[in-house]
């Protein structure tokens, strides 16, 4: 039996590699007799640009930038110089893990890192630009990194507004006569792990805001600032941030750099399979074995999941899913491209504790997993 690993990272706990090594380990060590394909995976969200990147050989470019809350940290993007094609990870200068939770503060976090980023690799004359958009600590609609190229922000004075996201509240015009000339000449590609808009119950701040730290005062006004920024740039611009799907992603990034960049806004784990070559790894599967922190109605909307178990669907491939936490009840729209969800917990346990036992419980499923495949093949053979 040839078997394909094709996990996301679970988050806050083990990268898509470590994963997938710990699925395989289990394997070993069970009494299936089997060849096994490892393709750590990633859709858009923290870590999908290094994947990229390692595939691409891309060299790694360091720079200093500010962080979400304006504290100068040393970054980096990834640098192909055959293609021009700088690769870089929004969580790398504006993510969330580079604050403290104690700190996180999405009213005052903005994208200006993520900009210098940018920046940089147009200075290095970047034709193209992949930026994975997951992991921020931003609901800035990329006010922060447009600033930092050249967009002008003015309240009803005239004067520049600096805060960002919050000093939208008073957004009143916006100048894109300075903005870089260099972004025309640039194609940007924004990997989104979510289809949400900007807007509404389901957009950056109702939806992530509480992710970022804020409460119900904080998501209101978020919103608020979001919902001034949509009509002054539909205004002054003419694009209706609104109205991207995947806009929503790292708190209106996607949008932003939509409305003023032109970028193409495409599902991460889509593009990020077909940069890896995902279908021929497929050809001679028997069994697509996937995996990721959490599974619910949101894998289904981009997850790296849902588009392994697309591609293996096509292959008529069938495919196994390890999660941390999975529905109480049956979820029939999860079986129609999941043949088996497995919940790899083992016993009650506050949550520290599961994030902590993730690599063992993650090996021992899979080990059971195996013993069962074992099972099915000795009943087979002996009929």
């Amino acid at each position: 039996m040839h078997i394909v690993i094709a996990p996301n990272a679970f988050k806050g706990s083990l990268s898509a590699g470590q994963v997938a090594q710990h699925i395989a380990a289990g394997l070993k060590k069970s009494k299936l007799t089997c060849s096994l394909k490892l393709i750590p995976i990633a859709d858009g969200g923290d870590g999908t640009a290094h994947l990229i990147s390692k595939k691409l050989s891309a060299k790694s470019i360091k720079i200093f930038v500010h962080d979400p809350l304006g504290k100068k940290i040393l970054s980096a993007f990834a640098w192909e110089n055959k293609s021009k094609t700088a690769i870089i990870e929004l969580a790398d200068a504006s993510g969330i893990r580079l604050l403290k939770k104690e700190n996180l503060n999405p009213l005052k976090a903005n994208t200006r890192g993520t900009g210098e980023l940018i920046k940089a690799a147009l200075d290095k004359g970047a034709k193209k630009i992949i930026i994975g958009v997951g992991g921020s600590a931003t609901v800035d609609g990329a006010s922060g990194l447009l600033d930092e190229l050249g967009v002008h922000f003015l309240d009803n004075s005239g004067k520049k507004i600096t805060e960002f996201p919050k000093g939208l509240l008073a957004l009143n015009r916006v100048d894109t006569k300075e903005i870089d000339a260099r972004l025309k000449e640039c194609e940007i590609i924004v990997l989104c792990d979510v289809t949400n808009k900007l807007l509404g119950k389901n957009g950056a701040a109702a939806v992530f805001g509480p992710q970022k730290g804020a409460d119900k005062k904080a998501v209101s006004l978020l919103e608020k600032c979001l919902h001034q920024m949509n009509k002054i740039v539909q205004k002054d611009v003419q694009s209706t941030m609104d109205a991207y799907t995947h806009g929503g992603s790292a708190g209106g990034v996607a949008a932003g750099l939509a409305a003023f960049a032109h970028a193409k806004l495409v599902s991460g784990i889509s593009y990020f399979l077909d940069v890896v070559q995902f279908e021929r790894d497929l050809k001679n599967a028997d069994l697509v074995i996937t995996a990721e922190g959490k599974v619910d109605s949101q894998t289904l909307e981009g997850k790296g999941p849902f588009g392994v178990a697309q591609k293996a669907l096509q292959h008529a491939i069938p495919v196994v899913i390890l999660a941390g936490a999975v529905p109480v009840n049956f979820n029939k729209e999860l079986h129609q491209f999941f043949d088996a969800i497995f919940p790899i917990s083992n016993e009650p346990a506050r949550l520290d504790e599961a994030i902590s036992n993730t690599a063992s419980n993650l090996e021992r499923t899979a080990f059971e997993i195996g013993n069962l495949l074992a099972l099915n093949i000795f009943k087979r053979k002996n009929k």
